[in-house]
Order: C-alpha cells, then structure tokens, then sequence
C-alpha cells in the first residue's frame, strides 16, 4: 500500500491517483485505454482532471492496475505497491502484464455468466 498522504484527497487529485497507478503497473496510456476499451485522450482527460470515467469505468481500471476503487477515489486504500528493491524491469513487466490479463479474465467471465443467463432465458422462452 503506498503512502496515503501522498496520495490522499488533500494532496493529490483522481487523475494523479491514476496517472500512478498507470505508471506503478508499466503501462502507457494507450496500452490502458486500449485495454479499457476508450481513446487515449479519453484516459489523458481522466489522469488530466478534464472529466470523469463512468462507474463501469472506474472499475474496470481498479481491477486492471489491481487498486481499490476506494484508493482510487479518495487515496485510502490499497494503492499500486512499490516494486522491491533489486526487482529487475523485466519482472516488474511481466507482473503487471500479469495483473492486466487477470482483469480481462474477470471481465470475461462477467461476460460470459451474462450470456449464459440469456441463453438460458431464451431456451425457456422456446420451450
């Protein structure tokens, strides 16, 4: 967890919040937009404190750069966590590209149980 007072309300702002998540997780803002499914100046307008993301949004980019939605609304919270002293960049990489495909599993297994609920709506509604 990262030092709250840094990264509390008082001393940083939604988009700082997120630009460090980002970062924490070795991730350029395209390579997050394009994974959260908006324009790169979308998410810049997001880490720029120009607009706000959606709550679908809000969680999808949570679970990506693996932060509490709380940390990421109001600095309390689990934030990114500081990489060991000693981690080579190439582990460091390959962890956030674990924890990137660990929230597009989740997503699509959200996807999934949907459509097997209108499946199953639907072969009811046949017979």
């Amino acid at each position: 967890m990262q030092d709250e007072g840094y990264y509390s309300e008082a001393a940083a702002t939604f988009g700082d919040r997120l630009a460090g998540a980002r970062e924490a997780a070795g991730l350029s803002q395209t390579a997050l937009a394009t994974r959260i499914g908006v324009e790169t100046a979308t998410l810049q307008a997001w880490e720029d404190d120009m607009d706000e993301p959606r709550a679908n949004r809000l969680q999808m980019l949570a679970g990506m750069l693996n932060v509490s939605l709380s940390w990421l609304l109001t600095g309390r919270g689990d934030g990114p966590e500081a990489p060991a002293e000693g981690t080579p960049p190439a582990l460091g990489e390959i962890l956030s590209e674990m924890r990137v495909l660990r929230a597009e599993m989740l997503q699509a297994a959200e996807r999934m149980a949907t459509l097997e609920k209108r499946l199953k709506r639907t072969a009811e509604a046949a017979s």
